[in-house]
């Protein structure tokens, strides 16, 4: 909670003069009762009109007053809440984008999203509710218990007895609360990421009629959370009751006790009405307490989860390496990697030269796409090392050395916005770099023929595009920047064999300085590349060009024969 706590300190100023118009405004409902208790037991005994409409415009005016300034103190703290959360949000999407591979694996995406918004939200609540409730209710509460000591010093001994019992309830229950909302957002995680699935797999699922099935499995999920959510909710919500119970066996108390002194002479009526005013006023304050530590409950849990991002260590940092002079532009040497426990490639070794292009071709979950990661280090080897002209990857700057690369992944991505921007990706880029990646790209034979063309406005992950539009989008983008490494990868899979070899041959015609690796299940997309690195169980089994794979490498001879002679 000290992380959050420092994005409110640039507006302590703001919040300090909201809470000084919100305190004016409590004392000025704090003097509605006394005003009417001396109406009624000093002013219409005198029997002057003019003093009764004199104190009868006090009390419009002090009510009047106490709802302007409660206004104003409210937009106040809405607005320091909204400038807090916004800065918080701002910082903690930052910081998510600075996240490395592993750690990102480590929150998940689905906990990534739910921090970014339903725990932001908590704690704009809490901001928002401790500036317009935090001061408000201490106040009546406090104040109100010193006003009715002077009008009713036996009357407020029931108060005396009954607070601290108030404090113990809500304080017991609160401890309890805490680690039930923080379950609660763990949940909220498993069910985003649910929900997440299911959208973006909402094609599958219907092709393969597996919606009866997810039903299934977001009900479980959702049961779960509902379930959670009524286990905080109610133990929280105890306190209502109990609290209820309390205030309202002290209110028939002072009802007795008050009665009896009236009829005794002790006291007067007015002070009487009075003190019942300040007692009702009291039992609010008491369950705006309440609501504050419900909140709050919410907020820490939500706190805790944001601060372990916010203060998460960077683990991709800088290595002072000395850069090496070297005639390759590529070198791995004795690369290991492992996401868990278990090892996914190991003593990966190969090098390319400046121009040279690359083929990695191997079966599923062999380690092909592991090796693009390493190269633009989202991950760290945990072995060996990998160079580019010379310099180890992990001395150089990150986006440095990113700005080196154009490259399509897997499942990439699309935005909903125009096909200029998709390929500019906030570049910058003059139109003419953009229309010229389009034309290698082989995307122009769709482009030109929409209304728009480079205005074209695309859907969200580009689902107005077929996926062979999409891909070729994708690797316009990777194209248009003139990178020194282009990296495909698997990005001509749905693709037609022509527009494929057309797509090969204008990268190797305008982009002959650009060192491209590409990664492919189809043999005819890399045999003629420069040289071709077959991978299989995270192992390098052959290296080299076409004909010499054919010759020497088992695993390549089964792959072409199973593809192209087959």
């Amino acid at each position: 909670m000290k992380k959050v706590f420092t994005y409110i300190k640039p507006y302590t100023g703001r919040m300090i003069l909201g809470l000084v118009i919100k305190a004016l405004g409590t004392f000025m409902d704090l003097g509605l009762p006394w005003v009417l208790a001396r109406i009624i037991d000093d002013i219409i005994p005198l029997g002057e009109i003019s003093y009764i409409l004199w104190w009868g415009l006090v009390m419009l005016l002090l009510s009047i007053g106490a709802r302007t300034f409660n206004i104003v103190a409210n937009r106040k703290a809405s607005k320091v809440a909204r400038d807090v959360v916004e800065t918080l949000r701002h910082d903690l999407f930052v910081k998510i984008q600075s996240l490395s591979g592993a750690q990102v694996d480590h929150f998940t995406i689905p906990s990534l999203e739910s921090r970014m918004t339903s725990d932001t939200y908590n704690i704009h609540h809490m901001v928002g509710m401790m500036q317009r409730m935090g001061v408000r209710a201490p106040i009546l509460l406090i104040g109100g218990v010193i006003i009715t000591s002077t009008l009713e010093p036996v009357l407020t001994l029931v108060l005396a007895a009954i607070l601290p019992l108030l404090g113990i309830i809500v304080f017991i229950i609160s401890r309890k609360g805490i680690p039930l909302y923080t379950s609660l957002q763990n949940l909220m995680d498993k069910m985003v990421r649910v929900v997440r699935e299911n959208i973006s797999g909402i094609r599958v699922i219907k092709a393969l009629s597996k919606s009866p099935y997810e039903k299934i499995r977001f009900s479980k999920v959702n049961q779960e959370v509902s379930d959670m959510e009524s286990k905080a909710g109610l133990t929280m919500a105890t306190t209502n009751p109990i609290l209820n119970f309390v205030l309202n066996g002290g209110m028939i108390l002072v009802v007795i006790v008050g009665a009896y002194r009236v009829n005794s002479g002790a006291s007067e009526p007015g002070k009487i009405v009075a003190f019942l005013s300040y007692f009702t006023i009291m039992i609010h304050a008491v369950m705006a307490i309440n609501r504050i530590f419900m909140v709050y409950s919410k907020a820490i849990a939500s706190a805790s989860r944001i601060e372990e991002v916010l203060v998460s260590q960077e683990d991709l940092k800088e290595l002072d390496i000395p850069k090496e002079t070297s005639s390759d532009h590529i070198v791995f040497e004795h690369v290991g990697f492992a996401y868990t426990a278990e090892p996914c490639i190991h003593d990966v070794n190969f090098s390319i030269k400046r121009g040279e292009s690359l083929g990695i071709i191997g079966s599923t979950g062999s380690g092909k796409t592991t090796l693009i990661n390493l190269l633009m280090r989202f991950y760290d080897v945990n072995e060996g090392r990998v160079l580019v002209d010379g310099q180890d990857v992990r001395s150089f700057d990150k986006q440095d050395l990113r700005r080196k690369f154009g490259v399509v992944f897997q499942n990439d991505v699309l935005f909903a916005d125009t096909i200029y921007e998709n390929v500019s990706i906030g570049r910058e880029l003059p139109e003419e770099a953009v229309k010229k990646a389009i034309i290698d790209a082989r995307a122009n034979e769709f482009v030109e023929a929409l209304d728009d063309q480079l205005q074209y406005k695309l859907a969200i992950k580009g689902s107005n595009l077929s996926g062979g539009q999409k891909q070729r989008v994708l690797i316009s983008r990777a194209l248009a920047g003139k990178p020194e490494i282009l990296i495909l990868d698997d990005s001509s899979s749905a693709l037609d064999y022509k527009t494929d070899s057309l797509l090969r041959k204008a990268i190797e015609e305008h982009y002959k300085g650009t060192t491209s690796i590409i990664i492919a299940q189809r043999i005819s997309s890399v045999m003629k590349l420069d040289n071709i690195l077959v991978i299989e169980e995270g192992q390098v089994v052959g290296y080299g060009s076409h004909e010499e794979l054919m010759r020497d490498c088992d695993v390549y001879q089964e792959i072409y024969q199973s593809q192209l002679i087959a």
